[in-house]
């Protein structure tokens, strides 16, 4: 656990043990982030914040959509950061808040074993990065969240120009014809769409729980409430977005698809043709072939006779293919 002490002239590290007597401080704000959730951070959690018994249990669970509640001195918020894995599935990385007048508590929810612990640290990680350089100076605990929330907003709006810089090149391979495998493109472009309809589902839900948490919470100063808003912006500007390129690869999807399945009708058509006019064919061979050709001798005229019915038989059946417009 790391616990900082932010005032206007800057930010100081401490130890845990200082958390009582920060706590009685009046000339800035705590920031407490927990990377990996232990029995010391319920402790802390629940004797030295009072947290209420359901949002700490929440933030030792995994939460699979994000979450607030509201009460009357802080509001806890759970949001979600998308991280791509594997074979384009995207793991959910959960980040809970505790946002109070005068302290912000962070905690990084679950993670999968496949993700690294310094992927879910990112955002606070690049925050704190900031205010030891003094390149940020939060006045509140709303301005704190705000920064971390935003660069949530900020790597799924970059992951959504990711997929859109994939998508327009999948285009080109679609307009130029590019012959390859089709079963691996459509593959790329459903894992395209997975990872698009995630980040929407994301930001939907964050943009969502961000305009309860403005509802909801009165202890909030002006600047916070604006700044809430402007997080509720920043989600649906990036549901908005993504949901736009969706429809857009869904469009590329639908043609080439459509391109596909146009070649294999026709391909079937043909085929079908080449059926009908070699079964007649087929069938006068096998049953008088076998008294025209044998060991012994052969019948010539007979042998003749059949070869020219047979390519009577096909120019017919060519000539009425062509008039039916099947090839």
């Amino acid at each position: 656990m790391k616990l900082r002490w932010i005032e206007p002239n800057g930010v100081s590290n401490h130890e845990l043990a200082e958390l009582p007597d920060l706590r009685r401080r009046t000339d800035g704000f705590i920031w407490l982030d927990i990377p990996e959730w232990t029995d010391e951070a319920e402790t802390v959690l629940a004797n030295e914040f009072h947290f209420h018994p359901i949002a700490i249990a929440e933030s030792r669970n995994r939460n699979h959509i994000p979450r607030v509640h509201v009460y009357p001195h802080h509001v806890f918020i759970v949001v979600h950061a998308p991280q791509v894995g594997e074979r384009g599935h995207v793991h959910y990385l959960e980040l809970d808040q505790f946002v109070g007048e005068d302290f912000l508590v962070t905690v990084h929810g679950p993670l999968n074993p496949k993700v690294p612990l310094e992927e879910a640290l990112r955002e606070t990680n690049g925050v704190a990065e900031r205010l030891e350089a003094g390149r940020l100076h939060p006045t509140s605990p709303f301005g704190l969240t705000y920064s971390i929330v935003s660069s949530i907003a900020r790597r799924e709006a970059e992951m959504v120009a990711e997929i859109a810089r994939e998508v327009g090149l999948m285009e080109q391979r679609v307009m130029a014809e590019v012959d390859g495998d089709p079963q691996e493109f459509l593959s790329e472009l459903f894992a395209a769409r997975h990872q698009l309809l995630t980040i929407k589902t994301m930001a939907t839900q964050g943009s969502e729980i961000y305009r309860r948490a403005i509802k909801l919470t009165t202890f909030a100063p002006p600047e916070g409430h604006a700044l809430m808003k402007d997080v509720l912006d920043q989600y649906e500007t990036v549901a908005h977005i993504s949901d736009a390129q969706l429809v857009f690869l869904m469009g590329v999807t639908e043609f080439y698809r459509a391109r596909t399945d146009t070649k294999m009708t026709i391909a079937a058509e043909r085929l079908a043709v080449i059926a009908a006019i070699t079964l007649p064919i087929t069938s006068l061979s096998s049953v008088v072939g076998m008294n025209v050709i044998v060991n012994e001798s052969t019948r010539w005229v007979p042998l003749i006779i059949l070869l020219l019915i047979m390519l009577i038989i096909s120019l017919v059946l060519l000539r009425w293919a062509h008039k039916q417009g099947w090839w």
